[in-house]
């Protein structure tokens, strides 16, 4: 019999439930890349520091002079700056590891589950439409900044997750993997946006001649996943110079280089084969690559990048003024600070509006907010769109990149200020939650998981 409230209607089934803690080994996965990548954020964050001092030093000519040194074979396309190798070579690196990230994610991660990947997909969309449409409209009448309208699209994944990581402790763990997901996805998008809208003239012959590389390291990969994750050396030996060739070749055809990173992470198999003993055989081909590389992304590669990117000479308090009113600083700074937590925080709720569904009990409409600020740290792949987009040391690029120190400073400060406060609020219930547990006698095994982990 159904129940028909004093009103006369029938009672509304209760929706679904978005943003759930989700499963325990996503848990723990997720907390071993968090504690990784907030090394990374404080290595980026020391390289943009210095760059920006030495390039604003009595020295700085030493610096532009280090970052423009050319070095390299030039018949096969490869004499670039010391700058272009961070920015084409080091990176790839870092859209490798998104390419793994994304298909693990998608393919034996809790958001193979449509119900739990289409808040944080359709979230990142939104957090790259606004951004783009809000810096757009202030640059509507100049074509020539108007080409910049993809530089606050895309959220910096390790500067975000050490701000979370220092303030943001007794959050939950599902707000995490949230941010996480949404960056990944979001780097995706820029990535592709890189590859349609930023490349070069298109050259055929290397483009159809990369296919070859990437097909064998694709083979080998998927027909030898075993043997290549207990043999680091093999890998290195065997994979790396195939996937090397892959990205010169990439290079070489106009589309800028890190696509092959992303290509390359794609390219890796996710699950164990059966041959090798089933699911309980360790870790797949792409885990293990994960671990071996994201150390040195986060502790070389990007950090190098952002030294070499993030030296802009301001010239003084007149010459941050000039880059501060640019429209380009202009559409950057209200792009990323209000158009992120628009898009992000925007979309989520128009989802769970047009789906009847609610958040997970876990936390609060403000927790979400709180991200979406956070959100607007845009900082690695913004720097190098700004780059693609106006030339390296142009002055859109130098204002450009003035506009993205500054948002993603302010993004990162007024996050810390909301979710700071809801961190302690999240520390005191679990305080309290502890002591009621201790006097009923009941041990709380979620919160022992967590201490383990």
């Amino acid at each position: 019999m159904s129940h028909t409230p004093p009103s006369g209607r029938p009672a509304l089934k209760p929706g679904p439930t978005i943003l759930g803690r989700g499963s325990y080994t996503e848990f723990l996965r997720i907390g071993q890349i968090l504690r990784k990548e907030t090394v990374g954020g404080a290595l980026l964050v020391a390289a943009a520091v210095v760059a920006l001092i030495w390039a604003n030093s009595p020295a700085s000519g030493s610096y532009f002079a280090l970052r423009d040194f050319k070095i390299g074979y030039a018949p096969w396309h490869l004499e670039l700056s010391l700058g272009a190798w961070a920015a084409d070579g080091l990176l790839a690196i870092f859209f490798f590891l998104v390419g793994l990230e994304l298909k693990r994610e998608f393919i034996a991660g809790d958001l193979r589950q449509l119900s739990k990947s289409v808040v944080p997909v359709a979230a990142a969309v939104g957090g790259v439409l606004i951004p783009a449409v809000i810096y757009a409209v202030v640059n509507l009448g100049s074509p020539d900044t108007l080409r910049g309208w993809a530089i606050p699209t895309a959220t910096d994944i390790a500067f975000a997750v050490a701000v979370l990581a220092i303030i943001g402790s007794h959050l939950p763990s599902a707000l995490r993997i949230f941010l996480l997901t949404l960056a990944v996805v979001d780097d995706l998008i820029a990535i592709t946006i890189i590859a349609i809208f930023y490349s070069s003239e298109l050259h055929l012959v290397p483009l159809l001649l990369a296919l070859l590389p990437l097909g064998l390291y694709t083979y080998l990969a998927h027909r030898h996943r075993r043997f290549f994750g207990l043999k680091a050396p093999a890998a290195w030996l065997i994979l790396l110079p195939l996937g090397l060739a892959t990205w010169a070749l990439v290079h070489a055809s106009g589309i800028h280089a890190t696509v092959a990173g992303v290509l390359l992470g794609f390219a890796i198999p996710v699950l164990r084969s059966q041959a090798s003993g089933g699911p309980d055989a360790g870790p797949g081909l792409s885990e293990i690559f994960e671990h071996r590389f994201r150390p040195i992304s986060a502790g070389i590669a990007v950090p190098v990048f952002a030294f070499f990117s993030a030296g802009v000479a301001v010239g003084g308090w007149g010459g941050l003024g000039n880059a501060l009113t640019d429209p380009v600083a202009v559409g950057i700074i209200l792009a990323l600070v209000l158009g992120k937590p628009a898009g992000v925080l925007g979309t989520t709720w128009l989802l769970t509006k047009l789906t009847r569904a609610r958040l997970d009990s876990s936390f609060k409409w403000i927790d979400i907010f709180g991200v979406s600020i956070l959100a607007g740290i845009g900082f690695t792949v913004s720097l190098l769109v700004a780059e693609l987009s106006f030339g390296q040391g142009s002055d859109h690029d130098g204002h450009a990149k003035v506009g993205i120190l500054a948002a993603s400073l302010l993004a990162a400060l007024l996050a810390s200020v909301l979710l700071g406060t809801r961190n302690r609020q999240y520390r005191f219930a679990e305080e309290e939650e502890k002591r009621d547990s201790d006097q009923d006698g009941i041990p709380d095994v979620y919160q022992q998981r967590v201490a383990e982990s």
